[in-house]
């Protein structure tokens, strides 16, 4: 893979879809899971894309089980936690790989583009993590459930947010608000 926009993945349907769609849109990449003590961060992620959405702002999200198989179900499982516990209305996809030797391509390219999150200078999480025997990896890795990257509209990765940032953090906001 050489670019963002030349990603292929599949919507949480089964369908294929080039990351080109997104062409000429801010997009923030995030990786999710359904039980996670960080999971209602989907209500800021909901809210973050109805914010901007008009604007040329989508969020995009990727269901991950690395991580405490906190992200055990089905695609159809996911779907419906989504769509009634949050009224997500971003694009979803199929549960994909995030940090290990299967590492999807396009998290390979994520973390290769920004190897280092921003945790705003709180680096309790990793501590956390760490102390529970759950290790935070090398900093380059995907930390935790609900990393966040953020695309401009050229397909560039421009920031990286920790797990601990949430979506609706001031730094998130001045990030995204200067790309559109």
């Amino acid at each position: 893979m050489n670019t963002f926009h030349e990603t292929q993945v599949n919507r949480i349907d089964g369908v294929p879809v080039g990351l080109d769609s997104y062409a000429g849109q801010v997009a923030l990449v995030v990786n999710v899971a359904s039980q996670c003590g960080l999971t209602p961060q989907y209500e800021g992620l909901v809210r973050l894309h109805q914010r901007f959405r008009e604007r040329g702002f989508t969020v995009l999200a990727f269901p991950a089980n690395e991580f405490g198989a906190q992200e055990p179900g089905t695609s159809e499982d996911i779907q419906l936690f989504c769509s009634t516990r949050f009224g997500v209305d971003f694009p979803l996809f199929e549960k994909i790989v995030v940090k290990g030797p299967e590492q999807h391509p396009l998290y390979r390219h994520l973390t290769k583009e920004q190897p280092q999150a921003d945790n705003g200078g709180d680096d309790t999480l990793r501590e956390r993590l760490e102390n529970a025997g759950l290790g935070g990896g090398e900093p380059h890795e995907i930390l935790w459930n609900f990393e966040k990257f953020l695309v401009d509209r050229e397909g560039r990765i421009v920031s990286r947010f920790a797990p601990n940032v949430t979506p609706e953090d001031e730094r998130v906001i001045t990030a995204i608000e200067a790309l559109l």
